[in-house]
């Protein structure tokens, strides 16, 4: 039988390299650890007849810009291929595509109601009422919707001549008014959208910010409930189409929402996955849902935890969103 005192400088060399191995191990292979930042509570002001869009930016939680939401009525696709138009759904805004081919043959409404369509809700290009205009040559009416005090803003008859990687080239008039106007609105990629007012001969205006300065958007917009299918005016929360993706937890707690869940989440880039049902309308008065949570991913990686827990102001006036989100 070979003494064990034999193998006493193998089991040492090899105790030795086990040692050193796991020892590099441990200095090339380090778990990093994650650090949460502070919760923080925000709020902003739509007033009580939403009159605002707001735009906010999570990253230096602030307000980006706001304006009127009645300041525009359109919205044109800015990337060089781009040719996609929106309606400010804000107004509720519908459009219709008729069967003419010049402004001056359409005088009322006829037809209207029964062809009307609206943008998907969701946010999808491929979804919009006025849809893909290049493979046709017929006039739209556009319904301009209603202001912040539901007065109705009329009807405009409009023609998309052209678009390039530069700019659209359009045509419209007023409905019962002959004078045409011929307008150039010029992309800048920039931004997700270059927007339009019919007002004042129609003229582009400067409304969204830099696409990535700002991440949630407070303002009304269309929602469908279906059976019957119903397009509604709602406010709430939608986010920013180039930089964010969403995902809902209802089944965690806001305070147990960490880093390592997020594995789990499905997100979407649907901009309104926060949407506006993290309120309820109870007993005259609004209820906000603070188990409702929302998972927000940005294109930096960067992910967030967010919750309302309010949309009354400490007076009790609606309008006043007011939510905690913290950066996971």
């Amino acid at each position: 039988m070979m003494p064990i005192t034999a193998n006493i400088p193998s089991a040492i060399s090899l105790s030795l390299a086990f040692l050193l191995l796991t020892s590099c191990m441990k200095e090339e292979l380090p778990v990093p650890r994650h650090e949460p930042g502070n919760v923080k509570t925000a709020t902003v002001n739509m007033e009580s007849n939403y009159k605002w869009q707001i735009f906010y930016s999570l990253k230096k939680n602030t307000i980006v810009s706001q304006n009127l939401k009645t300041a525009w009525d359109i919205a044109f696709e800015t990337s060089p291929q781009g040719y996609r138009i929106i309606l400010n759904t804000s107004k509720a805004m519908f459009a219709a595509m008729t069967s003419h081919t010049e402004l001056n043959t359409i005088n009322d409404t006829a037809g209207f109601s029964s062809n009307k369509r609206w943008d998907a809700p969701s946010g999808n290009l491929d979804s919009t009422a006025i849809g893909n205009w290049k493979t046709h040559n017929h006039v739209y009416i556009i319904d301009r919707g209603i202001n912040e005090m539901g007065i109705h803003l009329g009807f405009v008859k409009l023609k998309v001549e052209s678009v390039n990687a530069e700019k659209y080239v359009i045509r419209f008039a007023f409905l019962n008014q002959p004078t045409e106007h011929i307008k150039e609105i010029f992309k800048d990629s920039s931004c997700n959208f270059s927007y339009f007012s019919f007002d004042e001969s129609g003229k582009q205006l400067i409304i969204e910010p830099h696409k990535n300065d700002w991440d949630i958007l407070f303002t009304q917009y269309i929602h469908v409930f279906y059976n019957p299918t119903i397009p509604y005016l709602v406010t709430g929360c939608l986010t920013n189409r180039a930089r964010i993706s969403t995902a809902r937890d209802e089944s965690n707690p806001f305070e147990k929402i960490t880093y390592q869940n997020i594995s789990q989440y499905s997100f979407s880039s649907d901009i309104n996955v926060i949407g506006y049902n993290w309120k309820t309308y109870t007993s005259g008065t609004y209820i906000t849902d603070q188990k409702k949570n929302y998972i927000i991913k940005t294109s930096e990686g960067i992910f967030y935890k967010l919750r309302f827990i309010d949309f009354l102001n400490s007076a009790g006036i609606k309008g006043n969103p007011m939510w905690e989100y913290q950066e996971l």
